[in-house]
C-alpha cells in the first residue's frame, strides 16, 4: 500500500498553521468535489483531501501522523508499525460522508461513519531525554533539586514548539557518571487514552577543583613537601565525606598511590579514594635557601635518571 503524504495532497508545507490547513482544504475540496469536478479521478482525490484534512486539522492526530511519517521514504511500501494501534473511532457526519481511504483506515483503525472522533485506545507518549550536571558532593550524599527543561510539544495550531517545565528531581546517593534517572510519566503526553512517556536524565559530573573519578573511586592528587615524603608524615586529606588523616610512609616518591578504603562514592560496595602523592619542591630564592640545596647535593648525591641510561 502506498504511503499518503497529507501535506502534499493539500499543497502545504510541514510548517503550515491551522488556518493554512483550513484554507488549503476548502480550495482542494471545491476543486475535486464529485458534484462539480470534471476530473476523472475526482472521487478518489476528494477522498484523499478529506483524509488529509481530518488528520492535519487536529493537533493530536497531526502529531501522531508526523511522528509516524518522519522516517518514511518515497518508494517504500506502506506497512504500519506493529505498535501503532492508535484506535480512533469516528461518529457523526462530515464533509467526506464517512468515506475514508484504505490508507487512512489502516493507519488509524477502528469503526467510522464520518468525522468527529472518539478515541477507544491510546498510544504511549514518546520518552524524553536530557542531561543533568551533578556536583560530586551531591552525587556522594544524594539530594533533591528543581530543574528547568525545555520540552517539545504541539501547540493548538498543530505546530511544534517548546516550553519551559520545572521538575523536582531526587538525586540518588552514589549515582554514577553516565547513569540515568528515570522519571516515569514525565515524558511526552500519550495520544488519546495512552499513557505518557518517561523522562530520562543522564547524569554528568560537574567539574571539581580537587577531585576526579574512576568508576566509583574518587581520585585526588595530594601535594607534599620533600621532607614529608622523605621522612614520613601524618597529613590531613579532604574527602567527599569530610577531612581525614593520612599517614605518608618514609621514603615515599612522587606518584605513589595510597588508598582510603570506603571513602569513594557510596554503593555496594562503596568506592575508595585514591590519593596520588605529588612532591612539590620549594623555590630557592634567597642565598640561605640556595645554600640548603647546595648542602643537600653534597651530602645526598643521586642521579634520578640513572635507570634511563641502562
Amino acid at each position: 500500500m502506498e504511503f499518503k503524504d497529507y501535506y502534499q495532497i493539500l499543497g502545504l508545507e510541514r510548517s503550515a498553521t491551522a488556518d493554512d490547513v483550513k484554507r488549503a482544504y476548502r480550495k482542494q475540496a471545491r476543486k475535486f468535489h464529485p458534484d462539480v469536478s470534471k476530473e476523472a479521478d475526482a472521487d478518489e482525490r476528494f477522498k484523499e483531501v478529506n483524509d488529509a484534512y481530518e488528520v492535519l486539522k487536529d493537533a493530536e492526530k497531526r502529531a501522531a501522523y508526523d511522528q509516524f511519517g518522519k522516517d518514511w521514504k518515497a518508494g517504500q511500501e506502506f506497512r504500519p508499525p506493529p505498535d501503532w494501534d492508535a484506535g480512533f473511532e469516528f461518529s457523526g457526519a462530515g464533509p467526506g460522508g464517512g468515506n475514508f481511504s484504505d490508507f487512512f483506515e489502516t493507519l488509524f483503525g477502528g469503526g467510522r461513519s464520518g468525522f468527529g472522533f472518539r478515541e477507544t485506545r491510546g498510544r504511549r507518549g514518546e520518552d524524553h531525554h536530557a542531561k543533568i550536571l551533578v556536583p560530586l558532593e551531591e552525587a556522594y550524599s544524594g539530594g533533591a533539586r528543581t530543574i528547568t527543561l525545555r520540552v517539545p510539544e504541539y501547540g493548538p495550531d498543530g505546530l511544534p514548539r517548546t516550553r519551559e517545565r520545572s521538575i523536582r528531581v531526587t538525586i540518588p546517593k552514589g549515582i554514577g557518571d553516565g547513569q540515568r534517572i528515570r522519571l516515569a510519566g514525565q515524558g511526552a503526553p500519550g495520544l488519546g487514552a495512552g499513557p505518557a512517556g518517561d523522562l530520562f536524565l543522564e547524569v554528568a559530573y560537574d567539574g571539581h577543583p580537587h577531585f576526579s573519578t574512576e568508576g566509583s573511586d574518587v581520585l585526588l592528587q595530594l601535594p607534599v613537601t620533600p621532607w614529608e615524603a622523605a621522612l614520613g608524615a601524618a597529613v590531613t586529606v579532604p574527602t567527599l565525606g569530610g577531612r581525614v588523616e593520612l599517614k605518608i610512609p618514609p621514603g615515599s616518591q612522587s606518584g605513589k598511590r595510597m588508598r582510603l578504603r570506603g571513602r569513594g562514592l557510596p554503593g555496594s560496595p562503596a568506592g575508595d579514594q585514591i590519593v596520588t602523592l605529588v612532591i612539590e619542591t620549594p623555590p630557592a630564592q634567597t642565598d640561605e635557601e640556595r645554600a640548603v640545596y647546595e648542602r643537600m647535593r653534597e651530602i645526598m648525591p643521586m642521579n634520578p635518571r640513572e635507570r634511563l641510561n641502562s
